[in-house]
Order: C-alpha cells, then structure tokens, then sequence
C-alpha cells in the first residue's frame, strides 16, 4: 500500500525549518508524543507512519504529519520514506518508540543510508526464546526456560523446571500474557489461552510459540543504557501476582552503590552477547540471592513515562539523546535534576466505559509533580487485561529523597478520578504500544 497524505491540514508540512524526522508507529503511553516534542527542539519536522491514526490522539492535537500506510509491509515502509529523503526538506533520520518496529525502523533507516542500530540483531532480541539462547551461551544468568508449541509440552516443561514457573509470549510487550503458573493445572489453561492467541495488542500475527521458564524471586529494577554506559538503574514496582503489571518506578533505585553497580555490569554484557549497544536499551533484572538475573533485554527505549522521570531526576534527556543519535546530530548539553523522581500508575479496578475524567489539574499542580498523563479518554472502553493496558493514568513527581517522591506521586495520583459506566457490550481496549 502505498503512502497517502496526512490527516491533518498540513500546515506543519509547509514549514522551511529542517528536515523530516519520521516516526514508525508509536507508543501510546507517552514517550510516542515526546519524541516528537524532542524532534520539533532539534529543527525537525516529525512525521508520524501509521496504519490507524485514530491510535495516537496525540498527533491531531499536536499537529503532527501523518502518512497512512500499511506499517506492517517493509516495501511500503521503504516506499514512504524514500519519498521523504527525496523531498526538498531531506530525511534526518527514521526511529520508533514501539517495542514493534524498532527493528523495522532501523532496517529501513540503514538501506537509506541513515543512522541506526543493527535490526537483525534487534529482531533476533526480540524474540525471547532467541534471546535467552543467547545470553545463557554467553553466561549471562537468566531464568530455566523451555520453548514450547503444544499444551502438553508446556506442562511438562513446567514439571521439568520446577513449579511455580512463568509463561508468557515469545514477543510482546508490557506485560501482555505473562503469568505466574503454581500448578500443573495453571499451566495447562494458561498454555491453552496463550497458544490460542492468533494475533498481539496490535492485531498483528503471533506464532504459535510460548516459553516456560523458571519464576525467579527478588526485587525488580531495569538498567537504562545509551550505547555502553549506564544511565541510571530503576526500581520496579508491580501489581500483585500471578501477574506482573508495573505499577510504578523509583529513579534511581534506593540500593547501595555497589547493588547498582553489580545490576549495570550484567545488563552491559548483555547487550554485548547480543550484538547491541547502539543507543538506548532497557535491561529488566531481578536481584536474588545469587546475584541479577536478567528477565528481559528490550533494545529500545523504556516506556512508561521512565525517560520523563529520568530527565526530572538526573537532568539526562534520553529521548532526545535517540531523536539526535538517529539523526546524526551531537548530544545535547545535561542540565540538572532534582535528584530523585518517582512515577506510579492509576490502574483500572473494574471495566467500564469511561463516564468522566477529572482531577487531571489538580494532580498536575500538586508539590513536586512534572507530569500528568491519561491513557484514556471519555467514551473509551476500559478492560481489565492484566498489561500495561489496564493503566488509566500516571504521574510523575519529584523530591529531594526516594521517599518525597514517590509519597508526592501517591499523593497526587489519588486525586485523578475517571469514573466508568457500565458498558452495553465490551469493545476496543484503550491502545497499544
């Protein structure tokens, strides 16, 4: 398919003010508009590529270009870009903030002579069965895993590696399909959902391929990265099992120096026994009494407002950091942070249709707090999916201490209220990344 014009009036598209900066789909949760906020800083133009606008509200408000066009055919990709760097304007540079089209991104990116991390070796990270191969050969320690295309070898899995275990996709994103299974009966309906799925969040085909691996016991923190550097080491607060929904984060992890230090070290030389390291990437890891284990190597950018708390806390701006990588321009200058920030979630308890939402203000003027976001809008379906989905809201807040910070993102999160109705019947969900 090829592109078409943009969905909006287009008056952004007629400004002489830098070249195009193109944005592969998106996420929903609110790195997708900071990307292109940071373009726009840098005398860019972004231009979002999409198959469903209506995905990004964001854009329409913003008055971001859009190209409909089919996002999933490398062809169309292709198309559309080389018709961007052949424009007057030129081409900076192609990324995407959706754990999706990553490695798309940087594949179109390199045949145009552009920029970007290697996306083989970030399509093979992607897939979890693949990436857990690789680490265990390079000695990086990851949970006991099997892969597994049939109910019946899932269950014996499981009672190979030991009860309770976790399934979950071999790719995804947020959370989706990840369970705590204790018994043999868990696993077995569990299996049974997962491998039924045909297609992910996006309505994109799925294989038929989960993995079984061990459930390992221990705070939870990422390691955000650019190129071989750790940035900052975060901790991780999720929901209550047998899922792992995040809740909130910590920036940076109240751990001593020498925790923190040994959690970067393992995600460093993961990323090298996958043949990353250009860029940004978020490293997910436990900490057990035998040292960090790695769960997940996601070559991309964190989500969940992390690089807004980041840039609070440390004054380190991450996204901008990727809108300049990609487009070959310097870094930029660091400016100070307040030391500490924290970032917790507004979960759904019920599903419903959203009836209202308010204290949206009054969260966003509260002490300390630098950001306020709602996933939902009025009108919207809510259900319960046990994934990033099921989170209406988030703020971030700041404070001199992990503490202050995180009791002034509690305290500010109370005051947001979206009230559901009941619904007639349940339909589409509030997005995707």
């Amino acid at each position: 398919m090829s592109a078409t014009a943009g969905q909006h009036d287009g008056a952004d598209e007629r400004r002489p003010d830098g070249p195009w900066f193109a944005l592969l789909e998106s996420n929903t949760t609110g790195t997708g508009r900071e990307f292109c906020a940071a373009a726009r800083a840098r005398g860019l133009r972004p231009v979002l590529l999409t198959r469903d606008p209506d995905r990004y509200p964001y854009a329409a408000e913003d008055r971001i270009p859009t190209r409909v066009l089919d996002t999933a055919d490398p062809d169309a990709v292709l198309a559309c870009c080389a018709e961007l760097a052949e424009d007057a304007a030129g081409l900076a540079g192609i990324a995407s903030s959706s754990e999706y089209f990553v490695a798309p991104a940087a594949r179109t990116a390199r045949k145009l002579g552009l920029p970007a991390a290697d996306g083989d070796a970030i399509a093979r990270c992607r897939d979890k069965e693949h990436q857990r191969t690789a680490l265990a050969a390079a000695g990086v320690a990851v949970p006991a895993f099997a892969a597994v295309t049939e109910v019946s070898e899932a269950v014996r899995a499981a009672d190979a590696i030991g009860h309770p275990v976790v399934l979950k996709p071999v790719s995804g994103s947020g959370s989706v399909g990840v369970r705590l299974c204790r018994d043999g009966a868990e696993v077995r309906a569990w299996a049974a959902e997962l491998l039924a799925r045909a297609t992910d969040e996006r309505g994109a085909p799925v294989a038929a391929r989960i993995l079984v691996e061990a459930a390992v016991h221990g705070p939870e923190f990422s390691v955000e990265t650019f190129d071989d550097t750790v940035v900052t080491v975060v901790a991780k607060h999720t929901g209550a099992e047998p899922y792992f929904v995040e809740t909130g984060h910590d920036v940076p992890a109240p751990v001593p120096d020498a925790t923190a230090a040994a959690l970067g070290d393992t995600a460093l030389r993961a990323l090298a026994a996958l043949g990353l390291g250009w860029g940004a990437a978020h490293t997910e890891l436990r900490l057990t009494e035998a040292g960090p284990v790695v769960i997940e190597v996601n070559p991309r950018l964190a989500g969940g407002m992390i690089p807004v708390a980041v840039r609070a806390a440390l004054g380190t701006d991450l996204v901008d950091a990727v809108i300049a990588r990609v487009a070959g321009l310097p870094a930029g200058p660091s400016a100070g942070g307040a030391g500490h920030a924290a970032i917790r979630f507004l979960p759904a308890d019920r599903e419903g249709v959203v009836a209202r939402v308010g204290g949206l203000p009054d969260a966003a003027a509260a002490p300390g707090v630098v950001a306020v976001t709602s996933g939902t809008a009025e009108g919207r379906t809510v259900r319960i999916t046990h994934s990033f989905q099921d989170r209406l809201a988030c703020v971030v807040a700041t404070g001199t201490d992990a503490d202050e910070a995180a009791q002034r993102a509690v305290t500010a999160a109370r005051l947001i209220r979206i009230e559901l109705a009941e619904p007639a019947t349940l339909g589409r969900g509030v997005g995707g990344r």
